[in-house]
């Protein structure tokens, strides 16, 4: 009898996201979950469960005039388990009631969080807990302030715990619909306050756990950062002042001064996968649209609450090809080597997520006879796991939605998880093929 053939980290990562999204789309179809009592349609429910466990924030239904408050309460469980990951999340639970984290679980573990090695992994699980709890609380605290003068003392609270969530898991979704449908937090464009308690809330979660460890452990000593700490601050400072140049220069000349210094730096905030909006992207040039589309790609940092194919991917990839240009053999940053290996992943992922993104922005187009440009902001927003949009969201026919449920599922994941999990597993082999040389460029 054959030996039975056990699955791979990746392979439960997907698993575990799957069934999130099935059991999520399951209680949405319940007639309490939505306000008209009949519970929502099928499509709509695994459309929107996608969107939440993959905290990409792109809607067909308006979240705050749709749902119940049992759906919304859904909603907000399924982005609790979509930001900590679904891997953390039933370990948490796990440990919670007592059991014993076997080292398979442990090393699942680091896989899901991308750790850096699996000693002290429960300890760092119970780092990203609390650190979650203290980040969601303190701005559902904050929020509230402002949320219970708008809308009452309890709508208020519930209004200001909702946010917070969905800003620090970089999910996007809002219940600003009580205003106008699909408005999202335009009705407080020039409202510093909220803007910097949101934009904190992003970037508090987009920079990842292992950055906020770091920082914990070595304070303000930049030198003693480890790599990937510098790396992640630095790609992370430019990417979110430099577009917000652009767009307050090249953007946004109709709005008054305040309001458009604060949507300019919003906009670049929260393209990097969090999904809110504080002015209409329809106002967008095409080059406006085209520097939103870089950002939404390129996402936040490994293990965070954001997705996009990271800004360590850009960073490598960038220090490549500028070793290139010096005619250096190796990917360097701050006086430390990158390791070959790492290239060629980084190398991997952007071939994979600009694949997933021109082609599915494609079919979209072709499907929906939607000028292209306007499909592939879409699929960025979708693999990259934003949820801004130029408003075609709740009009597209069943195979775009399709589309982007898939790319949501990708993007959330992980293109190379995906991967990896659909790969058999092979052993490698000692034999080198010929070398041959091929001019490029």
């Amino acid at each position: 009898m054959g030996k039975k053939r056990r699955l791979s980290s990746p392979q439960i990562i997907i698993l575990g996201f799957g069934a999130a999204i099935l059991l999520g789309a399951v209680l949405l179809m319940l007639p309490f979950a939505t306000r008209d009592g009949l519970g929502a349609p099928l499509s709509d429910a695994l459309f929107t469960a996608t969107s939440a466990v993959c905290v990409t924030g792109l809607v067909v239904r308006d979240t705050a005039t749709y749902w119940s408050g049992f759906g919304q309460g859904v909603l907000l469980l399924l982005i609790q388990v979509g930001g900590m990951g679904v891997v953390t999340f039933a370990v948490v639970i796990a440990s919670a009631a007592g059991q014993r984290i076997s080292l398979k679980q442990r090393g699942l573990m680091q896989d899901a969080i991308s750790a850096p090695q699996i000693g002290g992994i429960l300890r760092f699980t119970g780092f990203i807990v609390t650190l979650t709890a203290v980040f969601e609380l303190t701005g559902a605290a904050l929020l509230s302030l402002v949320f219970c003068r708008e809308f009452g003392l309890w709508r208020g609270l519930w209004y200001g715990l909702f946010h917070g969530v969905s800003a620090f898991c970089n999910a996007g979704f809002d219940l600003m619909g009580v205003r106008a449908p699909y408005s999202s937090l335009t009705g407080f464009a020039a409202r510093p306050a909220v803007n910097l308690i949101v934009m904190a809330l992003i970037i508090l979660g987009g920079i990842g756990f292992m950055t906020w460890s770091d920082l914990k452990t070595n304070r303000l000593r930049f030198r003693r950062y480890r790599m990937q700490t510098k790396v992640v601050l630095v790609t992370s400072g430019l990417l979110l002042v430099l577009p917000a140049v652009y767009f307050y220069f090249f953007e946004f000349a109709g709005l008054e001064p305040g309001e458009r210094f604060w949507g300019s730096l919003f906009q670049s905030v929260t393209a990097r996968t969090a999904g809110f909006n504080t002015v209409d992207f329809n106002v967008l040039s095409e080059g406006g649209i085209g520097i939103m589309i870089i950002l939404m790609l390129t996402g936040g940092a490994p293990g965070s609450t954001a997705g996009g194919m990271k800004v360590t991917t850009l960073a490598v990839m960038v220090s490549t090809a500028f070793a290139i240009f010096r005619r250096r053999e190796e990917t360097h940053f701050f006086g430390r080597r990158v390791e070959e290996e790492t290239v060629r992943s980084a190398m991997a992922i952007l071939t994979l997520y600009l694949t997933l993104f021109f082609f599915g922005g494609l079919i979209i187009s072709r499907a929906e006879g939607l000028p292209l440009l306007t499909c592939l902001f879409e699929t960025a927003s979708a693999v990259g796991t934003v949820g801004v949009t130029l408003g075609i969201t709740p009009q597209l026919g069943q195979l775009s939605r399709c589309v982007l449920i898939l790319l949501m599922y990708c993007g959330r994941v992980g293109a190379l998880t995906l991967v990896f999990a659909a790969l058999s597993e092979g052993r490698g082999s000692a034999a080198r093929l010929p070398r041959e040389k091929l001019i490029v460029g």
